[in-house]
């Protein structure tokens, strides 16, 4: 089982952005020393609990304090963007860090309409253009734009021997279809809508169409994961990663709370019933249960590599959860 890390770069509450990402920073080159793959950084915009709204230079900054782990962008929200533009970034990063780069690509909006509307400079850019966005940006990637199209003739430079690996995040048979129609790598997020998976990699798998990076169907997912050595421990440290959930769907506050907090505030029937619904995206529990519950997600979605997220008030406890794992999976898996 191949494991890797996906970093929202959260603030907990009493910190500041600059804590959060110099903790992104941390837990990247304890990640490396603990075997982790890929360590890829999202892109959000116009909130208060999570610091990265350039992914890019998160990946110059974690590169540069690594020697081994894939960097990467878990996404560049590219409907916001101009293909050219993204991929002159990437090629840049693959310059600097040949063989190490990931560019992820997202669909979302990246925040509310005035957000969305600030961040394109008032264009009107639709979210329905974004698979053509990924052929244009695999074109540029290549230098392969047709002589027909308008922007033939145009170049993203620098000129680079090796590209960066596309991958295509999504939800759904949508997402899929975006990732297999253009043939880039899958990630599912499990950890936003596990409903759909069984649906959104057989259509992907079913739709794949080659590509000059990508051969065959390539998938991972993405999953929270609290693990600690004791189930009790686990339940406590998770206690903030849920009620974080809960206040991040209500739109009221993206940084975690401590676990102090959440056992001083009164929960309602209808908050209880979403953690109950919110734990069907996380596994929580010992490195063996974690383990366990990883190995059933491998199977249903014929995939070895997941990308962990661990959204929890206590850095130490964060990195310690993604230790456990690792150290237990590798000795498991000797």
């Amino acid at each position: 089982m191949k494991l890797s890390v996906l970093d929202q770069s959260p603030i907990s509450k009493g910190q500041t952005a600059e804590d959060a990402l110099q903790h992104s920073i941390e837990l990247a080159q304890w990640a490396e020393s603990l075997g982790y793959h890929r360590y890829w950084v999202a892109e959000h915009h116009n909130t208060n609990g999570l610091a990265v709204s350039s992914p890019e230079i998160m990946i110059t900054r974690i590169a540069s304090q690594t020697s081994r782990i894939r960097l990467g962008s878990g996404g560049v929200l590219l409907p916001q963007y101009s293909p050219l533009k993204v991929a002159e970034t990437f090629k840049v990063l693959e310059a600097l860090f040949p063989g190490r780069i990931d560019l992820g690509l997202g669909r979302s909006p990246g925040g509310g309409q005035r957000t969305r509307a600030a961040l394109t400079d008032g264009v009107n850019k639709p979210l329905s253009s974004f698979s053509r966005q990924v052929k244009e940006l695999q074109w540029f990637l290549n230098g392969t734009i047709p002589k027909t199209h308008d922007y033939y003739g145009v170049s993203a430079r620098p000129h680079t021997t090796t590209n960066p690996d596309i991958w295509v995040l999504g939800l759904s048979e949508r997402g899929a279809r975006h990732a297999a129609i253009n043939g880039t790598g899958f990630t599912f997020g499990h950890f936003i809508n596990p409903a759909h998976a069984v649906e959104a990699l057989t259509e992907y798998r079913e739709k794949f169409k080659p590509s000059e990076g990508l051969q065959h169907p390539k998938v991972n997912a993405c999953v929270f994961v609290v693990c600690a050595e004791t189930m009790k421990e686990a339940e406590e440290l998770a206690l903030s990663q849920d009620m974080w959930l809960l206040q991040v769907e209500k739109g009221l506050e993206t940084r975690v709370p401590s676990i102090e907090e959440v056992k001083n505030h009164t929960f309602t029937a209808r908050e209880l019933e979403k953690i109950t619904r919110n734990r069907q995206r996380a596994i929580i529990g010992t490195p063996e249960k974690v383990y366990q519950e990883l190995l059933r997600l491998k199977n249903d979605y014929q995939t070895d590599e997941f990308l962990i997220i661990t959204n929890i008030f206590d850095f130490n406890a964060k990195k310690r959860s993604y230790q456990l794992l690792a150290d237990y999976i590798a000795e498991r898996e000797k």
